[in-house]
């Protein structure tokens, strides 16, 4: 908008009055000014003459900005602008504010003595400001001179205390009677006892355009279904904020993701409580109170549901379903996800998309996935969009593109930084021709050749920690994680290995070979601590064919190490150890064929188990430290 062509102002003021008569219960007193405005069906004043506006910016030292001066030759004020503005100020009632409200002060109060110049600007906005409210719930509404477009539109800003701490910005005069009228629609869309039904042209168009936003976004159009749930959910109306929650929380976003009219019906509750449910947990810290208000209007039935889906995402136990043969995808998801395989288990869901079948028209996609322990970490936001962008529900479309894979080929990933850079020190057990979950048996004994339920390797270690009751100096039981490394081999991997200890330390690879072949590669080339260590060893049938272990600024070398891998090729000075780790892991998955999934591994659930010691025996004479805790 521009003063060139400026917004037709009546129009929206008449409608907005019809819309807010037809919306008052019949037979209520109310005060003379609004039962006049209710019968005249207009809530706002006579024009106000152009000599009129002149006096204002006269008296005001300043020209009006385009929006308001329009607005000022339609109706000269308003009544009820919003839910907390009784009356906004027309051409006799407009004034500078000078902090008649004390706000300044109170900001530049919690302003600290690193404050820029761009916050003292904000603060002042109490004393440079134009009022315009006039009667109000303790809310104030300022146009800004000094907040001023390239069209010359001021600002608005509106502040209460009850609302939020800092003021909230409008574009300017229009912007903010447009979200005036947003704010009056959402407040009266749900009426209750003794209101009327709020019907209009507006909630007819608007409810027209979330039932063609829900058939958009089940033909892949999510942007523009988005787009239009959003405008919608601003005025409050039904289904508006469920069907968009479900686009946002496929996009990775959870914050004020409710599910809100949809969560409670028993048609979508398998589908759209366990993520609000997995939500909860994450963040209550054991404090349930708060779960049964986003679970307004359920029966008993659905809540106690929620409480049991809850108790189980907590325990690592909720395991997503579906029905048909997408549900049986899901399974074969779950077997690949399980062992690592996360870019084939998202191919499997994505290719039996088509053959999901919504329990209602109101579901927009498979949701229940997302709070699987093992399926859950599948998710990004990339892959949400794929989703997404896919014809599903009965409905037809353009299919996407594929999702790049999220595993590269290979080992050269572990010689990057993790995103805490964290990942400094870390050893693995390649054994071919075996499956992951034969791995115990070869590298553990005792209780600990059972794999634990697949979880994450933070909350693996806190579980062992916790569970632990002695400690040895001597000891060094590895937690692994185990899955499948490529074609033909399993992995176990710890990626927060004890210190290396070269005098100690025995290689786990010919009792993990035995009968096949086993590598072990433990690798401290970028130790925070420490002098920087390499260790490779290849065992076949149970005997250790070669190994190499560089530390202290030396190789030591046994067997027929393999010219590809020959130390001598990777280290020269000691300063450049560290340049070492990539071309090593290369010549390593090159040699062997051997992957590790990265994503499973820093953002999965993997199966876990404890292996033996890393480490021999004390001998004759050797003192170590045991500690038992009771």
């Amino acid at each position: 908008m521009t003063e060139n062509t400026p917004f037709d102002w009546r129009p929206f003021l008449l409608e907005w009055s019809g819309e807010w008569a037809d919306s008052l219960p019949g037979g209520e007193t109310r005060g003379e000014a609004d039962e006049a405005a209710r019968q005249a069906r207009w809530l706002g004043f006579p024009p106000a003459s152009e000599e009129r506006i002149t006096a204002l910016e006269k008296r005001l030292g300043r020209r009006m900005p385009p929006s308001y001066r329009e607005f000022l030759k339609v109706s000269d004020g308003w009544r009820h602008a919003g839910g907390f503005v009784s009356l906004l100020a027309g051409t006799a009632d407009a004034r500078w504010h000078d902090d008649e409200s004390g706000l300044a002060v109170m900001f530049e109060e919690y302003l600290d003595e690193d404050a820029g110049p761009e916050e003292r600007w904000e603060v002042d906005i109490w004393r440079r400001g134009l009022q315009l409210d006039v009667e109000s719930d303790v809310t104030y509404v300022l146009l800004d001179p000094e907040d001023v477009d390239e069209d010359g539109e001021w600002a608005v800003y509106t502040w209460a205390s009850w609302r939020a701490d800092s003021p909230e910005r409008h574009a300017n005069f229009l912007a903010f009677m447009r979200d005036m009228h947003r704010e009056f629609h959402s407040l009266r869309a749900r009426p209750g006892d003794g209101e009327p039904e709020f019907v209009n042209d507006t909630t007819r168009k608007l409810d027209a355009a979330v039932e063609e936003a829900r058939l958009e976004a089940l033909r892949g159009g999510w942007e523009r279904a988005g787009k239009a749930l959003d405008e919608a959910k601003g005025y409050n109306r039904p289904r508006a904020a469920g069907l968009g929650d479900q686009i946002r929380r496929l996009l990775g976003q959870t914050y004020m993701v409710y599910f809100d009219g949809l969560v409670t019906d028993p048609r979508y509750a398998p589908e759209l409580l366990p993520p609000l449910v997995a939500e909860h947990a994450a963040h209550s810290y054991r404090d349930d109170s708060t779960l049964t208000f986003h679970l307004r209007g359920a029966d008993e039935d659905l809540v106690s549901l929620a409480y049991a889906t809850l108790e189980r995402v907590r325990g690592g136990t909720y395991r997503y379903t579906a029905a048909g043969p997408f549900g049986e995808a899901v399974e074969r998801a779950r077997g690949l996800a399980r062992w690592g395989d996360t870019d084939g288990a998202w191919r499997t869901l994505m290719d039996a998309l088509p053959l999901w079948e919504p329990p209602g028209p109101d579901l927009l996609a498979p949701l229940g996935w997302v709070a699987d322990p093992v399926l859950g970490p599948l998710l990004t936001p990339e892959r949400g969009r794929e989703l997404l962008s896919a014809p599903r529900g009965g409905q037809t479309g353009g299919a996407p593109g594929p999702t790049a894979g999220l595993d590269p080929d290979g080992l050269a990933w572990l010689a990057e930084p993790d995103p805490g850079n964290n990942r400094t020190s870390y050893r693995f057990v390649l054994v071919e021709g075996v499956e992951p979950e034969e791995l115990p048996a070869r590298l553990a004994d005792g209780d600990d050749t059972v794999l634990n339920e697949p979880m994450t390797l933070w909350d693996a270690r806190s579980r062992l920690l916790h569970d632990r009751r002695e400690f040895s100096s001597y000891d060094d039981r590895a937690l692994m994680a185990v899955g499948r490394a490529g074609t033909g081999w399993s992995f176990a991997f710890d990626g927060d290995p004890a210190p290396f200890d070269r005098q100690r330390f025995v290689s786990p690879a010919p009792a993990a070979g035995a009968g096949t072949r086993a590598v072990v590669v433990w690798s401290g080339l970028r130790a925070w601590y420490g002098e920087p260590f390499f260790h490779l060893s290849v065992a076949r049938d149970g005997v250790e064919q070669y190994a190499f272990t560089y530390a202290d600024g030396a190789v030591r070398r046994s067997g027929d190490v393999p010219r590809a891998l020959d130390p001598s090729r990777f280290f020269g000075a000691p300063e450049d150890a560290a340049e070492a780790e990539r071309p090593l892991l290369e010549a390593v998955a090159g040699e062997f064929g051997a992957r590790l999934p990265r994503h499973a591994i820093v953002n999965g659930r993997l199966h876990t188990f404890t292996t033996r010691s890393w480490t021999r025996p004390p001998g004759d004479g050797e003192t170590y430290t045991v500690i038992r805790m009771n």
